[in-house]
């Protein structure tokens, strides 16, 4: 295994959030997937459950890839964990274009979903711990500023690719060739990270950055995971991607449905400028929120998304069919607190168990994305389906998954106020206290 590479004197710690940007840009192509969905149930005659599994494939290996992957980037580095990363997500593509381009499906869900979502776990998780020990002053703005390019990389991917497909064509031969430059394109755009990244000289200060932080606080990510302090955090954000995934799965249909029946029906070019909207509350979210997480406090700031989007989503239920001002002023809101919760959690557990194994410790945390994806879908879908079934439609099938929602923050919310500082038991010893114990030992 290589040691990650130092910072040499003078290195301005500015370069280390595009280093991380250039990566997490290119995965968050991932929210992009569903501009491929129409033209490959076209070519390969796919129904939409099939058509949605190479996406929701990736993300269950993005949250298991950084759970069993996170201590191998604590090891051996960012560069190391951002190679991987881009040898991971640019083959990916490249199975799938071959899986495309022979119409094989099983190849598609091989590469883009199982070898390209390992590299979306490894990718996301790459930059997190080197960033805060960059910027132990302001851990939530630099982590912010990463997970921000994740939720704005399909506002560069969605355009992109459709303007691919149109230009060549969307059989299965168009498709391939599309895949091809994604994988080769993200491939030269990740390279920049992975030369560009460093990690701090920890005996003096690096560039125009501060020291390295000294920590009161030590827990191995062994150890986090044996703490009420990780599983409280693990419901609260799973919690809050739950709700926020339950509007941006089915944003399109939902806003329709809601005014279908008013004088002025939203169009479908309409209800995409809504989805492309959340994109960006979702990218916004994720610098604002977590960099003011560093002058308010995560706790606080985690109080904020899910009582205030509990708030949101009641208002909805029970006023958003007559107001679309009102509907779509909601749900970005609700889609700025999904995105700020991504950014703020790095931060949140430095705070709890220090910088020492926090990329391995979020890696782990990083299930609840695995099961909110899962989860928010389901609800949302499942519960409009009986609804249909059982004779209703417009907002009223979306009453009781609503609901449901609130529910959940609530829970969110109090398992957030649960969260105390971690006991000293839990704590491993500096490698100075270490040695000053042993030397104390009697002979």
């Amino acid at each position: 295994m290589s040691s990650p590479p130092v910072a040499p004197p003078g290195w301005s710690r500015w370069l280390v959030p595009p280093a991380a940007l250039s990566v997490h840009l290119s995965i968050g192509q991932a929210y992009a997937w569903s501009v491929f969905k129409p033209p490959l149930e076209s070519a390969l005659h796919l129904d939409g459950t099939r058509s949605a599994l190479p996406f929701q494939l990736a993300i269950v290996m993005l949250g298991l890839s950084a759970a069993f992957g996170g201590t191998l980037v604590e090891r051996n580095g960012p560069r190391w964990a951002m190679t991987v990363a881009l040898v991971c997500f640019s083959t990916g593509f490249l199975l799938s274009a071959l899986g495309a381009e022979t119409q094989q499906y099983w190849l598609i869900v091989l590469g883009y979903g199982f070898v390209g979502g390992i590299g979306l776990g490894i990718g996301y998780i790459s930059p997190v711990s080197t960033l805060i020990k960059w910027f132990p002053d302001r851990p939530g703005m630099a982590t912010g500023i990463a997970i921000m390019g994740f939720g704005g990389g399909a506002l560069i991917a969605s355009p992109w690719s459709a303007q691919m497909l149109e230009s060549f064509g969307t059989g299965h031969s168009g498709i391939a060739l599309a895949f091809l430059v994604h994988g080769l394109t993200y491939a030269v755009f990740m390279t920049l990270g992975v030369l560009l990244v460093r990690v701090p000289r920890t005996e003096e200060p690096a560039g125009d950055g501060p020291a390295a932080a000294t920590e009161g606080v030590r827990v191995s990510a062994r150890g986090a995971v044996r703490t009420p302090q990780f599983w409280c955090l693990w419901v609260v954000l799973c919690m809050n991607v739950t709700a926020g995934i339950g509007i941006l799965e089915k944003a399109a249909p939902m806003i329709t449905d809601f005014f279908a029946g008013g004088s002025t029906p939203v169009s479908a070019s309409a209800a995409a400028g809504f989805v492309a909207l959340l994109s960006a509350a979702n990218m916004a979210g994720r610098i604002g929120w977590s960099s003011a997480s560093d002058r308010i406090g995560r706790k606080n700031l985690y109080r904020v998304y899910l009582g205030a989007g509990a708030l949101m989503y009641l208002l909805i239920a029970l006023f958003g069919d007559s107001s679309k001002p009102l509907f779509v002023l909601c749900a970005l809101v609700i889609l700025s607190f999904y995105g700020g919760g991504f950014a703020t959690v790095p931060a949140y557990l430095k705070d709890l168990f220090g910088a020492y194994q926090v990329g391995a410790i979020h890696g782990r945390l990083l299930t609840a994305w695995s099961t909110a994806g899962v989860l928010g879908p389901l609800i949302v879908n499942w519960v409009a389906d009986r609804q249909e079934e059982a004779g209703k439609h417009g907002p009223a099938l979306y009453g009781l998954s609503f609901g449901i929602m609130i529910g959940l923050l609530v829970v969110g919310f109090v398992a957030n106020e649960l969260v105390r500082p971690v006991h000293v038991r839990h704590h491993v010893p500096a490698p100075r206290e270490a040695a000053d114990a042993q030397r104390q030992q009697p002979a």
